[in-house]
């Protein structure tokens, strides 16, 4: 009867060790595998530097601090963001400071019956402002008509090039700025219906925040 007893208690025993085990096993071997994606993605894949300036998930983050298992961002508002490096490297990552001279978009619509000689006087005038500017703005431009909108409205763009990346944020956003009100000022000076449309614009704490955030 003993012996019984003791065999039954014994393969209870087993069963939970066993059990035991398996659940440490499952666990530890998540654990290496986070330790070892995390290892990959910071010395194989090494996709940023402490201080580049980056998008993940569409939003606009600066490296503050990395770390094996996890990396710590600046958002434009000084707001922190950490990540664990297991779950960056199945991101896509863009990387401003590792990027060339990077290109800009500004969208205005002008009245459909805007005579056709006024819109080419409207491309001399930004081609004279950007020969002017080109510490600024590489000399390869366009002006384009996109689409005709309600049919009253001539939706264009003028595609540019900045002689910087958008690592140094806030004189790209400068540059940009000044671009758009020259823009204006033409229009009015032409004397030409226009329509600025709605641009995206960041906001940070302050520029000098932003400014002393990049190299």
């Amino acid at each position: 009867m003993w012996l019984l007893l003791m065999e039954i208690a014994t393969t209870k025993v087993l069963l939970f060790l066993s059990s035991q085990l398996v659940l440490v096993a499952f666990m530890f071997g998540n654990t290496c595998k986070t330790i070892f994606e995390a290892i990959v993605f910071v010395f194989v894949m090494h996709p940023f530097d402490v201080g580049d300036r980056c998008v993940v998930d569409g939003v606009p983050l600066l490296v503050e601090e990395m770390n094996i298992l996890n990396t710590v961002f600046l958002k434009l508002n000084n707001e922190k963001v950490y990540y664990p490096n297991s779950v960056l490297s199945t991101k896509p990552i863009s990387n401003y400071y590792r990027s060339s001279d990077m290109g800009d978009t500004v969208e205005f619509s002008i009245d459909f019956m805007t005579p056709v000689e006024k819109i080419g006087h409207l491309k001399d005038k930004i081609n004279k402002y950007i020969e002017k500017n080109l510490l600024h703005w590489h000399p390869n431009h366009s002006v384009v008509v996109v689409e005709i909108e309600n049919v009253n409205k001539l939706k264009m763009a003028l595609y540019v090039n900045h002689t910087i990346t958008f690592q140094e944020y806030g004189e790209k956003n400068k540059r940009r700025t000044e671009l758009v009100m020259e823009i204006k000022r033409i229009f009015e000076e032409l004397n030409i219906k226009y329509y600025l449309l709605p641009q995206t614009v960041h906001l940070g704490q302050s520029v000098s925040n932003s400014n002393a955030a990049q190299r």
